[in-house]
């Protein structure tokens, strides 16, 4: 019996402590959908999903400026076309390096 005392004056003395721990306990850890942990999760995952939002918002950007230029100006569709693409004009020839292909692959 005295062993009982002696753990319910210790409550008593730090019920409040107790309390805060106990929701601390329950708030960190225990609760699955509103925890710390997945609150720390969620962080990080809507950091990361914006920065490839921003990401692709520079692709689409830039995609944009390179059509535009491609619509408007003949002499940059011919460009691109012998480059990506390697269409030759007739009676022409190409000649392909390695080193060309290899930093191409690399992109």
């Amino acid at each position: 019996m005295s062993k009982l005392k002696v753990v319910w004056n210790y409550v008593r003395r730090h019920k409040y402590l107790i309390t805060i721990l106990a929701f601390l306990l329950i708030i960190g850890v225990l609760d699955e959908e509103n925890s710390l942990i997945q609150r720390v999760k969620h962080k990080r995952e809507i950091f990361e999903l914006k920065r490839e939002i921003k990401h692709y918002r520079n692709q689409y950007e830039e995609s944009s400026r390179e059509l535009k230029e491609l619509t408007s100006n003949p002499e940059v569709l011919e460009k691109a076309a012998r480059e990506k693409y390697l269409m030759k004009k007739q009676n022409e020839d190409i000649y392909i390096f390695e080193e060309d292909l290899n930093q191409k692959n690399e992109k």
